[in-house]
């Protein structure tokens, strides 16, 4: 599953979260391509950040971010090579 942000983040960041846990979602990945979310999710200075959120053991998520440059890791697909700028980039 892959959430692609929009000017209502508070929804993809947040809210979705609670309910991808809830059934179970193994993983979904969040794109940002136009560095929308708040701080307190992407950092300060906002630049598009690709999310890899891995649903754990105790229920909750854990979030790789990745930006630029950085090749993104994910466990659903360990063979991608693809860094998050070539992700995120407009088309």
């Amino acid at each position: 599953m892959v959430e692609v942000v929009s000017t209502n983040w508070q929804n993809d960041y947040a809210r979705k979260v609670e309910d991808y846990a809830a059934l179970g979602i193994p993983e979904y990945w969040i794109a940002d391509y136009d560095a929308q979310g708040g701080r307190q999710f992407i950092g300060h200075p906002k630049r598009p950040t690709f999310s890899v959120c891995t649903l754990a053991d105790d229920g909750a998520y854990d979030i790789r971010q990745f930006r630029g440059s950085e090749i993104v890791k994910s466990p659903t697909f360990p063979e991608l090579q693809l860094t998050a700028e070539q992700i995120l980039r407009p088309r």
